[in-house]
């Protein structure tokens, strides 16, 4: 099957929840461990897609042009056209002609998942579309056929043979193909073992709890950042500025000695 995938980073979205972060640079670069969302996610489709511009892509509309030079080189970056984001079906459709026929492995560039995607691609049937879930009784997107509660984490596999009719105009993959693949029964939820790590980076808390995972509880500095206060599980970004008076905990600090921005996670 991994020679008929193709993969999909969906980045287009304005990140609203991150600000004032998003308002220095687009979330899919902001950074977690130091490496920028959207390289994660390039990271985890690779071993499964293959690499390059001819088996990667990314959909980009806030801040395009920063994603367009960021992934130049390593992904065909598809810049949605008009005034409004195309949402995740649209964004999709935006690829088809670059998909050609194969089937689409897409991820979500805010989502933070350490594992990777190993397994998921095992056994697919490729007629079905395959969600990627975590176990959650609190935040509920699907019921598996055995009862479960579980949430979705920001990864599919979508077959060419239903893809290949999307429009590209703002859609959800939810409301134009899950929702009656549900009513169906055909979707494949695949889910992840109950102690997996899968963290959505929209809110500064959340995009906190990302970084601290990734650093095993330390701190997050980037480089060129000047430290010279006191930090306690927080992240600065690269080229920021924390004065000697300052005493940061559980916070994020970007921008620059002149312009400090601080956001509590």
């Amino acid at each position: 099957m991994a020679e008929q995938l193709a993969g999909i980073v969906l980045a287009a979205g304005e990140g609203r929840r991150l600000r004032p972060l998003t308002e220095l640079r687009p979330k899919p670069l902001c950074p977690v461990g130091n490496v920028p969302l959207v390289d994660h996610a390039l990271n985890r489709l690779r071993p499964l897609t293959g690499e390059g511009p001819a088996n990667l892509a990314v959909n980009a509309f806030h801040h395009a042009e920063q994603i367009r030079e960021h992934c130049e080189g390593r992904a065909t970056v598809a810049v949605e056209p008009g005034a409004e984001a195309l949402g995740t079906a649209g964004g999709v459709a935006n690829l088809l002609p670059w998909l050609n026929g194969r089937h689409a492995l897409v991820t979500n560039a805010d989502q933070y998942l350490p594992g990777g995607l190993r397994g998921f691609v095992e056994g697919w049937d490729g007629e079905r579309c395959r969600l990627l879930c975590l176990p959650d009784e609190t935040k509920r997107d699907f019921t598996t056929s055995e009862g479960r509660p579980v949430r979705y984490v920001g990864a599919c596999l979508l077959p060419w043979h239903l893809i290949k009719h999307l429009k590209p105009k703002p859609t959800g993959l939810y409301e134009v193909l899950w929702r009656q693949q549900l009513a169906d029964g055909l979707l494949d939820l695949w889910v992840l073992p109950e102690d997996d790590v899968a963290i959505d980076c929209g809110t500064p808390a959340d995009y906190l709890q990302a970084n601290l995972h990734a650093s095993k509880g330390e701190n997050v500095v980037g480089a060129g950042a000047e430290v010279i206060g006191e930090i306690t599980a927080s992240v600065v970004w690269d080229g920021a500025f924390v004065g000697p008076e300052e005493k940061l905990k559980h916070q994020v600090r970007a921008g620059s000695r002149e312009r400090r921005v601080t956001v509590a996670g």
